[in-house]
């Protein structure tokens, strides 16, 4: 099968493409590649198709032989989305619409979006699952909703969306992120042997190592169409529900000699939900093969060979608003994030 993987130089691209190959499937990437050379360290280069191009500026040419398309690229959290709210719309909601149409027009029977837990923003304490009332409370959040509404009202018996709702991710990339959670409090004690969490860490957050949403993507490609079609999934595990002071918890066990600190004060951010993901188990037969522990292991072991200070941890490299606050301010990407010429 060949797959058109929309972000593949992402921080989930760069796990998700080299699993797909594995699996045998042709892979053609699309990127505009907003972080090249922010690589956390060396690795091989996966062979297959690269077109490094804008999705606003893809065209029905780019999808000729696609069968399948797994759509990551967007602008990619909620201080990146907040940003610019139009921007954010125009990216991650009418570019993913416009790509979609193109790829039914094409005869492409099978996309995957990626979108997220965070459509929930806050439960109140109740465990919730696909069936649950959405509650965006962001710019990103609320594309996601938008999204998954308009691809829903396409699917047919010839065109098979499906909707990934991904917990937090966590884990190791060559494209790494540091600006989402465990990520980031790893981070933090390597470079400076302390985890402080300013508020009373009670917020809830599901996670999910991205190895196991590569997997969920391949098999929502695999899975029989009417199993899945116009559907979402949660993905992740129920027991990887946790309190943000857990979360810190984990990190002050795994990094050696670090102090974890916490606030009194009530989190200044809203969104906390637990979510139960029952379906994707029961459906696709999804089962996790990492939790926040291994993660966190696994990060905290890349960033002592990377010898991760406070100055890298500092750095636009790994942060995708600061990324793009930095191409912008330095004339390379215009008002409306496009490369000038």
């Amino acid at each position: 099968m060949r797959v058109l993987v929309t972000g593949d130089r992402g921080y989930i691209g760069r796990i998700l493409v080299p699993r797909l190959l594995e699996e045998g499937h042709d892979v053609r990437g699309l990127d505009t590649d907003y972080y090249e050379g922010c690589d956390l360290y060396e690795h091989g280069e996966a062979d297959y198709e690269r077109l490094t191009k804008d999705v606003r500026e893809l065209t029905k040419r780019d999808l000729e032989g696609v069968d399948a398309v797994h759509h990551l690229a967007a602008l990619s959290n909620d201080p990146l989305g907040t940003l610019d709210p139009t921007l954010t719309h125009e990216i991650n909601h009418e570019a993913t619409v416009r790509l979609a149409r193109l790829a039914k027009e094409s005869g492409v029977e099978r996309f995957v979006f990626s979108s997220s837990c965070s459509v929930y923003g806050t439960s109140e304490g109740a465990v919730v699952d696909e069936t649950s009332e959405t509650n965006p409370l962001t710019a990103y959040a609320r594309s996601k909703v938008s999204v998954e509404e308009a691809l829903r009202e396409m699917a047919d018996s010839s065109f098979t969306p499906v909707f990934l709702r991904n917990a937090t991710a966590h884990g190791l990339s060559p494209r790494l992120r540091l600006d989402i959670v465990v990520n980031n409090l790893v981070g933090w004690a390597h470079a400076t042997g302390e985890v402080v969490i300013k508020s009373d860490g009670k917020p809830w957050r599901p996670l999910v190592h991205i190895a196991d949403i590569s997997k969920a993507f391949e098999l929502a490609t695999s899975a029989d169409a009417d199993a899945v079609r116009g559907e979402a999934f949660n993905v992740g595990d129920n027991d990887e529900n946790y309190q943000i002071r857990e979360l810190a918890a984990i990190v002050g066990e795994t990094v050696p000699d670090v102090t974890v600190t916490y606030g009194d004060d009530p989190s200044p951010d809203a969104r906390s939900y637990r979510v139960n993901f029952d379906k994707i188990g029961d459906r696709l037969g999804f089962s996790c093969d990492w939790d926040v522990p291994s993660g966190a292991a696994e990060l905290s072991e890349a960033y002592s060979e990377a010898g991760m200070d406070e100055a890298t941890f500092q750095s636009d490299a790994y942060r995708r608003l600061d990324r793009i606050e930095t191409l912008r301010e330095g004339g390379e990407l215009d008002d409306g994030l496009l490369w000038r010429d």
